[in-house]
């Protein structure tokens, strides 16, 4: 009898009438959301219009789950073709089995789609939406504990998964919960992302290939605890060997990338540039119609055509100066006229 575990729920799915409400799907779109609300933050930040991340998921979020789904139907045929298997359930994706090595690849297709339409760059729109996916999977692995699946060697530590399901040849006993230990890992990774970016100035998809690179590390250590049927291929699990492909693979783009096309890029998305200098040309012209007008008050005020109006108190008594002025001076002019003449 364990003192201190983690309970598994009783069910991973509630219905509300007819309607089923699945704890795994609903963790995968709580990711999607919090993927998509971070990206924008960090596209608007790298000087992108608002919005243009969530026009880019509606193309890679479908591509991702297809991806996905076809990486674990195709590493784990045996689920769905062999004997007294219904082929069918391939396509039950709510029932759990998504790679995310197929839901990142084909993902990037989708992205990279809708990248194009929007006339902006993959890498810099992978940089903004890096963080976001690592926090996404962080989510989405918590369907995993609502489906009592992906679970490591017994174990008695204190956190220890308690799996009750005794289907598909599941074991009821305590576990180690590899499902916590990549959340976890996945929220460090994505802090990491953050931070680096900030630091370094990353672009041109070097944040993005350091998630990549961050994750297969976790990935690497936490599939080997993993205790579910994989495919081996000299001793280490198939997805072991992925992580370490993929990981190698990313540290590589990385350190191309720094020495090709070192920085970050001056413009992610052209057309907010554009939108960006047509609105301080119209605030300028706004504010200098105003300008002109008042001096064009004053040109007309001082010209010819100004009617000056009635003359005050004031111009009467400059004209008796003047006439004043005029009559010493020809009293002089008389004065010296008269030396003359004696």
């Amino acid at each position: 009898m364990e003192l201190a575990y983690i309970p598994s729920p009783s069910r991973g799915v509630l219905y509300l009438g007819p309607i089923p409400l699945r704890g795994y799907a609903f963790c995968i779109i709580i990711g999607v959301f919090v993927a998509v609300w971070l990206g924008n933050k960090r596209w608007v930040a790298r000087g992108g219009r608002p919005g243009t991340v969530a026009d880019i998921a509606v193309w890679a979020v479908p591509f991702g789950l297809v991806g996905g789904r076809l990486y674990h139907v195709i590493t784990d045929y045996e689920l769905y073709f062999s004997d007294g298997r219904d082929w069918v359930n391939a396509f039950k994706v709510w029932e759990g089995g998504l790679g995310i090595w197929g839901a990142i690849a084909l993902g990037a297709v989708g992205a990279w789609i809708g990248c194009r339409r929007r006339g902006i760059t993959l890498p810099s729109y992978a940089d903004a939406v890096a963080p976001g996916i690592a926090f996404a999977q962080a989510i989405g692995r918590w369907g995993n504990w609502f489906n009592q699946e992906l679970y490591g060697r017994p174990t008695h530590v204190p956190w220890a998964l308690h799996i009750t399901s005794s289907t598909d040849g599941r074991v009821p006993g305590y576990y180690h919960p590899t499902f916590l230990y990549e959340s976890l890992w996945c929220i460090g990774v994505g802090v990491l992302v953050i931070w680096a970016d900030r630091r370094f100035k990353l672009g041109h998809g070097r944040a993005f290939a350091l998630y990549v690179a961050a994750y297969c590390v976790g990935r690497g250590w936490i599939e080997y605890m993993r205790v579910d049927d994989a495919h081996h291929i000299l001793g280490l699990r198939l997805n072991d060997w992925t992580a370490l492909l993929v990981f190698l693979l990313a540290v590589t783009y990385i350190v191309v990338s720094s020495r090709l096309r070192p920085g970050r890029e001056a413009v992610v998305e052209p057309g907010a540039v554009e939108a960006g200098t047509e609105s301080a040309e119209g605030s300028a012209d706004g504010s200098a119609e105003p300008q002109e007008g008042a001096s064009g008050g004053t040109e007309d005020s001082s010209g010819p055509g100004h009617d000056s109006g009635p003359s005050g108190p004031g111009d009467e008594a400059g004209k008796a100066a003047d006439d004043a002025g005029a009559s010493q001076d020809a009293e002089k002019a008389d004065e010296a006229e008269s030396a003359k003449k004696v």
